[in-house]
């Protein structure tokens, strides 16, 4: 009898550990069939979730009901479970190297419990080679066990996008993969029984690692080139825009946009694609340049900000700037790795006096985050506004709307380009 059936007949338990973005949403789904128990490690986000509260902010409550679920955030209560889902952040750090710090604390704490015949399916960004080589040494130290003999492994990446409505968890195809055939089959057998769209049998987890690592890696070069274009197409006086549109009417032109290039994916994932190059000998130069490219945007929109001002008769350091929007993307709370923190400060750097605003994001988690504190409101005296993020709030305001907080002739950088920049006399977007 395989785990699968077991799974299905709740003799045995599946288990969730990290319950974000990825993990809260997955649990829940598999808890409409299976038994499940869900592990965060943050006492007072389980708190929430038992409250049928989702703390991202994706899901409503109507979400939490009819789901066989038990949240804890004791590891040891995984003991109880067979087949075990890790789904935890992995980031960078300041020098922008992989962090597996929380990858491999949950490597560790479910080797604790691992028993035989248990699974252990990591859905974690990774470079390839990760799960076999860092993830399973781990398993069968913690264990005892061996992987193969007494347990067995898979790897499926996460594809959940915030503030996607549409292309949800059971609505995507996933890729899947197993240690061996046996694995594969099992591990197929469980995803496909929540997903609407199926599954990609990818031939081995190191496939699968790769797969989803040059995903968003494939995403941040073709971004990079837009914004190349951007600063060159800006320097020559013309609407990149207006350009992409014009290429794109050739049937094989694809139509990418410039922009803030944040968040836990896309500004992420290359830099674990670039650090198994290295380790293997090789400088991966497309994929860096692409990353230093992105990474300058916010320098060069701060530069243009006070170049504009300047244009206006007005000297940077007596001057105040509105930036509306921190969160890494629109009508979203998430506000990892944004990089209009990155561009708030490069204008603070000129003297410049800043406001931030945002419905969505928490103050305190801003504080804590980036050191920046969020105003408890918006003024009526700016030199300057800056659009950073693409809410819908900031789509329903007017001209006369931004107007009314503006101290003089109003001057809108909208780096997203949501306005009609015919609308408006000093009007600027990325």
């Amino acid at each position: 009898m395989g785990i699968y059936k077991d799974l299905l007949e709740k003799k045995k338990i599946l288990s969730v550990t990290g319950l974000g973005y990825v993990g809260l949403p997955l649990a829940l789904e598999f808890a409409k069939y299976f038994k499940v128990i869900g592990l965060d490690i943050n006492k007072e986000r389980i708190e929430l979730m038992k409250q049928n509260i989702d703390p991202s902010k994706e899901l409503d409550s109507s979400a939490f009901e009819g789901c066989d679920i038990e949240f804890t955030a004791n590891p040891l209560d995984l003991k109880k479970a067979h087949f075990h889902i890790i789904g935890v952040p992995t980031d960078i750090d300041e020098h922008m190297i992989p962090n597996l710090k929380p990858l491999l604390g949950a490597s560790t704490n479910i080797g604790k419990i691992l028993k035989k015949g248990d699974y252990a399916v990591f859905e974690s960004t990774v470079y390839p080679g990760c799960t076999e080589d860092d993830c399973v040494p781990l398993l069968e130290k913690e264990s005892g066990l061996t992987m193969g003999v007494d347990f067995k492994v898979g790897y499926s990446p996460e594809r959940i996008v915030p503030g996607d409505k549409v292309r949800t968890f059971t609505k995507i195809l996933k890729i899947v993969s197993g240690s061996d055939l046996e694995a594969l089959e099992e591990i197929d057998q469980v995803y496909n029984h929540v997903l609407d769209n199926g599954t990609y049998r990818a031939s081995s987890i190191k496939v699968a690692e790769a797969a989803k690592v040059i995903e968003n890696t494939q995403r941040d070069i073709n971004i990079s080139l837009m914004n190349e274009l951007a600063i060159i197409f800006d320097k020559i006086g013309i609407d990149t825009n207006e350009v992409v549109d014009a290429a794109g009417s050739k049937w094989n032109f694809h139509k990418y946009t410039p922009g803030l290039v944040g968040g836990h994916c896309i500004g992420v994932d290359p830099y674990y694609l670039m650090h198994k190059a290295k380790q293997l000998g090789h400088d991966p130069q497309v994929i860096a340049a692409g990353r230093r490219v992105n990474n300058y945007i916010p320098h060069f929109i701060a530069k243009r900000v006070v170049q504009s001002l300047i244009e206006k008769g007005k000297n940077p350091g007596d001057c105040k700037a509105l930036v509306m929007g921190i969160t890494f993307k629109e009508d979203v709370s998430d506000i990892r790795n944004s990089k209009v923190a990155d561009l708030i400060k490069e204008i603070a750097d000129y003297s410049i006096t800043v406001d931030t605003v945002d419905p969505h994001a928490d103050a305190a988690e801003v504080h804590h985050e980036y050191g920046i504190t969020m105003a408890d409101g918006i003024g009526n005296d700016y030199d300057v506004i800056l659009i950073a993020v693409g809410h819908q709030e900031y789509k329903e305001m007017s001209k006369s709307e931004l107007q009314a907080i503006s101290k003089d002739d109003l001057i809108l950088f909208d780096i997203k380009g949501i306005k009609d920049g015919k609308e408006y006399e000093t009007y600027w977007k990325l």
